[in-house]
């Protein structure tokens, strides 16, 4: 359940800000709420170390922040203000560094918090800490309690992944045990989430769960439903507008829809229109350059272009690419042979086009049929292949 980690915080290099100066926002969709709350963390560590530190480390709309505090007999407090629901994690170091090697098993707890007191127990080991005092961050550690056992187990089946030789994982056989021991965990998850949901219709975190369970590729017919028996309060959050805004956005782009309409400009800054491709199969693919699985599927996209582009068939690809990176876009399309129309505005996970479709992971595409309607989307590998070839030949 940590979403900010240790490792992160040292790569990117620790900067304390000014002491009780906090003011955040989480960049996840669900940390937004409408209010600002002061809130106050108070720990107590029973067996400390005289020179202990601890450090509190989050995302914002700009980034990773931290801070740190000093731990004065077994002591150290944080405060600030944050502008919603804003996910932290605690860091204890025992030696006042924290290193490489202390990051590597990280004594680390993670809460939310939007206000109020939040309070802190514990004996030597701060993943350990009982909290109290602030609801929210109650809420939140009963809600992480019931995923614990999937999570530890994710978290070892991660270690074993990264603690292997590099002749190991390239093997496969270590992939594929991995795979085998997580598929039942995340069908564990899946089910605790599910329960969750059903059962806590008021809570902040049936949303967190709603969107976990929604992944990239939102089910309507799951979401919209599950969605609709979350209490009014819930809903009418900006971040349970912005999951209704998902579920209006699938809903234009299911199979059947007509496809929403977009103009981008092309590598020479010309104007293209989705529907200028009206009267042909148009194979709607989002990418990026510096996405890996999708420069590992174009060349299978090539290969059906090749295949089928004289039966009726091209491809749009729209970039998302970032400000200022066009020429790493022009790079990808020359050197993975992209020969079809390409598009983009520049303007990375703010593209116009993929908002629109409500694009939240990439790879993606749609399959669009000449009269305008979607086909099929998330069409991958041999899967294309297949698609393709029984409508066209």
């Amino acid at each position: 359940m940590r979403y900010v980690e240790v490792s992160t915080l040292l790569k990117n290099g620790f900067k304390p800000m000014k002491k009780t100066v906090l003011t955040m926002v989480l960049a996840l969709p669900l940390a937004v709420w409408a209010q600002e709350g002061a809130f106050k963390i108070e720990a107590q560590i029973k067996k400390s170390n005289d020179n202990a530190k601890a450090y509190l480390s989050y995302r914002t709309g700009n980034g990773m922040e931290q801070d740190s505090a000093v731990v004065k007999k077994g002591k150290f407090t944080f405060s600030g203000t944050v502008q919603g629901p804003t996910q932290m994690t605690i860091t204890y170091a025992p030696t006042g560094k924290l290193d490489r090697r202390a990051a590597q098993g990280a004594d680390s707890y993670s809460l939310y918090i939007d206000k109020g007191t939040a309070k802190l127990v514990a004996t030597d080991s701060i993943k350990n800490a009982k909290i109290s005092g602030a609801p929210l961050s109650v809420e939140y550690a009963q809600y992480a309690k019931q995923l614990e056992k999937t999570t530890k187990g994710m978290a070892a089946l991660d270690a074993e992944w990264y603690g292997a030789t590099d002749e190991q994982r390239k093997d496969g056989k270590l992939a594929e045990r991995l795979r085998g021991l997580a598929g039942p965990l995340m069908e564990e998850k899946e089910r605790v989430q599910k329960d969750y949901l059903a059962q806590h219709p008021t809570s902040y975190f049936a949303l967190l769960a709603l969107q976990d369970l929604s992944g990239s590729q939102l089910d309507v017919a799951f979401a919209e439903p599950a969605f609709n028996k979350l209490s009014a309060e819930v809903k009418s959050t900006p971040a349970g507008e912005a999951f209704n805004k998902r579920i209006v956005a699938a809903k234009a782009t299911a199979v059947g829809a007509m496809a929403p309409d977009f103009t981008q400009n092309d590598v020479n800054d010309k104007p293209v229109k989705l529907s200028d491709f009206r009267g042909k199969y148009v194979l709607l693919d989002f990418w990026a350059s510096w996405c890996g699985p999708c420069r590992h599927e174009n060349p299978n996209v090539v290969e059906a272009y090749h295949k089928f582009k004289d039966k009726n068939f091209t491809v749009l690809g729209v970039s998302l690419d970032n400000p200022g990176k066009k020429d790493n876009w022009l790079k990808a399309i020359a050197d993975d042979k992209l020969e079809w129309t390409n598009v983009s505005d520049l303007q990375g996970w703010k593209n116009a086009a993929s908002t629109l479709y409500g694009v939240r992971g990439i790879p993606q595409n749609y399959l669009i049929g000449p009269d305008g309607k979607i086909v099929a989307s998330n069409l991958r590998g041999e899967e294309l292949h297949k698609k393709l070839a029984e409508l066209l030949n």
